[in-house]
């Protein structure tokens, strides 16, 4: 009987994709049944939670959880992918590139759940950061070793698209809100008039929003990323929708909502009309220092080829 040699390299890759076959649907599932019932069932729920403890960037419920559902199909699209893949490209891609790190984001996200609704503010912090960090490791490795291309749009869509998208969230908004509830940086919860301390922590909001967001801009710019401006567009938008808010923090969410949209724009806009437009000199209008030619070395030029063409024979010369 013949023995699997789970020493050779295609064996291992082919056990491990096997392995992400059965535990990143498991995840999926179990991170979508744990944030369902702490979201409907339990209470205080995660709304609730949020709610009794608003901050100067706390969201509006509603839009988050609609970001969450999108997130969700992602996912749903990539557990798909990695059943029916026949390329080779994209199984490496999901293999070396994603590996792991979504399942543990998943089995993370699930822990924070239950965290925040039984108030572990402490544990709920950590448990970000340690989610932020491990979507941070597989984005930066899909971008350096298994680039998004257009020969493989599936992969775009179902691999890089979802993992963006879970990343921009946790780094624009859930580990900095679970942080500011841990520091005591809340105001005092109402819900029939707006309470009279909200704008006490207006900078911490305003410096976590200016700076997560300029750095989204220079992504957006650098790599016309569409996702990172659609997910960071969407954030800003329930930041500011949910009042009241403190003036600082209303104002740049409502300008980065702006700006992404009109940055992505401006870099189409630069790369169809500047990068791919060719420069045709006309004949004889050449710059001087074009080609490494000025007058001295055009005009030796010129007496070159003028040396090197036909010439008269002195025939006296030649018959002496």
């Amino acid at each position: 009987m013949d023995v699997l040699d789970t020493s050779h390299p295609a064996v291992r890759d082919y056990l491990s994709l096997i392995r992400l076959q059965v535990l990143t649907p498991l995840s999926l599932l179990i991170n979508i049944a744990t944030v369902i019932v702490c979201a409907v069932v339990v209470s205080p729920s995660i709304s609730e939670v949020s709610k009794q403890f608003p901050t100067s960037i706390s969201p509006k419920p509603i839009i988050i959880a609609i970001y969450v559902a999108a997130l969700y199909a992602g996912q749903l699209g990539y557990c798909i992918l990695i059943v029916v893949a026949r390329k080779q490209e994209t199984k490496r891609t999901v293999t070396k590139g994603v590996g792991l790190s979504l399942v543990f984001a998943n089995f993370i996200q699930a822990l924070w759940a239950v965290a925040w609704i039984f108030q572990w503010f402490l544990v709920s912090t950590v448990l970000q950061g340690i989610l932020l960090l491990t979507l941070l490791y597989s984005n930066i490795v899909l971008l350096v070793y298994h680039r998004p291309t257009s020969a493989r749009p599936f992969d775009t869509m179902l691999i890089h698209a979802p993992l963006r998208f879970f990343f921009v969230l946790q780094f624009g908004l859930m580990f900095a809100l679970s942080l500011f509830i841990n520091l005591g940086l809340t105001y005092s919860p109402t819900s029939s008039v707006p309470p009279k301390d909200y704008a006490d922590h207006p900078w911490p909001g305003f410096g976590v929003i200016l700076g997560t967001n300029l750095l989204g801009i220079i992504v957006v710019i650098l790599r016309r990323d569409i996702v990172w401006c659609i997910s960071a567009t969407w954030i800003c938008v329930s930041i500011w929708a949910l009042r009241p808010k403190p003036g600082p923090v209303y104002i740049v969410a409502i300008l980065f909502t702006v700006l992404h949209p009109l940055a992505l724009l401006g870099t189409y806009i630069h790369f169809w009309f500047y990068k791919r437009r060719t420069v045709a000199l006309p004949p004889g209008d050449e710059h001087p220092a074009l080609y490494g030619r000025t007058d001295s070395t055009r005009s030796a030029v010129a007496n070159t080829e003028s040396n090197n063409g036909p010439r008269e024979v002195d025939e006296d010369a030649v018959w002496a």
